[in-house]
């Protein structure tokens, strides 16, 4: 596109940008092409070259805007579900952890079934606020036949991939004031530490469920723990984790969050059930497993129950009591945001982190000790 020099010295250059329909007097009509006109009143080449420049821009920018138009067509006619195919795509193309990407699927499998079928194109606000409320109230499949409303914060997880998605697909559709239902916080009464080391003490998951609410693994860390790989110089590093993808578990080599990743001092106790651990697995059990062996413990002891998640919460909640420092409870249990852990983690064994392990296994260690008393007591007895 060239620029024409106008009689009064100044540039004007000619851009088509698209054709109308001119109907003429006698009834028919024909193409009439529009053309986006732009003016430079700079004299000279300078002036020239300016003028082509904003007719350039223009026209670069008519393309791109054609072609995401075009683009967002075409995504026009994939279904809610098909999106979500063509997302999970690009995570996996990513190298995203097989935990979220199995998650995505038990999404598009089971939730907002009133829109998984709908074309992007005929979405929008109302029938994603509409599928949101409907998501609410929906019916849990479970195998006892004790109706089950899904949870509001089970919603929002839903919405953490249909959000995106929509986001990636579906542009024109503003999102922002969609609401979501409100969460109600799942208050737990934790039990005493006291009480649940007598129950687990000489059973068969008084490792995992110590290494949980001594030293806060989750329940995927105390799975990952091998003899070859985690343990070195009296120390026990999370270094694998093993998660359940669908009905399968994966050992994965780094844990999700990088802070997570910490570095604890053996209890001498907890060294003692370690070394009479047969094979290089710590805890050679599934996940599921784990679970109802612990919720069945509780069940024989009369105790409320407890998720083995919470005693992560337990490890919290005696740090507190302890007054174990915000710093040091945060390497401990791996709760740091990346910030604090960049500013803390290379500090882990610091003397204070030190004193404060102390603090935490003397806590522990007085509890097993009295244990002890108690159980040679009743021998003595007997």
């Amino acid at each position: 596109m060239k620029a024409r020099k106008l009689p009064s010295g100044s540039w004007n250059c000619k851009v088509y940008s698209h054709t109308e329909k001119i109907k003429l007097p006698d009834g028919t009509t024909k193409d009439k092409r529009i053309y986006k006109s732009f003016t430079c009143d700079i004299l000279g080449l300078q002036g020239k070259r300016a003028c082509e420049k904003m007719a350039a821009d223009w026209a670069e920018h008519k393309e791109k805007e054609i072609s995401r138009s075009v683009k967002e067509k075409d995504f026009g006619n994939m279904t809610v579900k098909e999106a979500i195919d063509r997302y999970i795509e690009t995570r996996v193309a990513l190298n995203r952890s097989p935990t979220p990407i199995n998650g995505y699927r038990i999404i598009q499998n089971n939730g907002f079934e009133d829109i998984m079928d709908m074309k992007l194109k005929d979405i929008d606000e109302v029938i994603l606020q509409e599928a949101i409320n409907m998501e609410s109230g929906r019916q849990l499949k479970r195998r006892k036949n004790v109706p089950k409303t899904i949870s509001a914060k089970c919603v929002k997880n839903e919405w953490g991939l249909i959000r995106p998605v929509i986001r990636k697909y579906a542009k024109r559709i503003c999102l922002d004031d969609i609401e979501l239902p409100t969460s109600t916080p799942r208050m737990v009464e934790l039990p005493a530490a006291i009480d649940v080391l007598r129950i687990v003490h000489g059973t068969d998951i008084e490792l995992p469920v110590l290494l949980a609410a001594w030293l806060s693994f989750s329940m995927s860390e105390v799975r990952g723990l091998t003899k070859s790989k985690s343990i070195s110089g009296g120390y026990i590093m999370i270094r694998e984790v093993v998660v359940r993808v669908g009905k399968e578990s994966v050992r994965k080599e780094l844990a999700k969050n990088e802070v997570r990743n910490r570095k604890h001092r053996i209890p001498v106790y907890i060294k003692h059930l370690i070394d009479k651990v047969d094979g290089d697995t710590l805890v050679p059990m599934t996940g599921n497993m784990l679970y109802h062996k612990w919720i069945a413990l509780q069940d024989q002891n009369g105790m409320k129950h407890i998720t083995f998640h919470d005693l992560r919460h337990l490890n919290a909640s005696i740090m507190a009591l302890l007054r174990i420092p915000d710093k040091y409870a945060q390497e401990r249990g791996g709760w740091a945001s990346d910030k604090i852990m960049k500013g803390t983690y290379m500090q882990t064994f610091s003397d204070e982190r030190i004193h404060f392990d102390d603090v935490m296994d003397e806590y522990f260690e007085k509890i097993m000790d009295s244990m002890q008393h108690e159980m040679q007591h009743e021998k003595e007895k007997a």
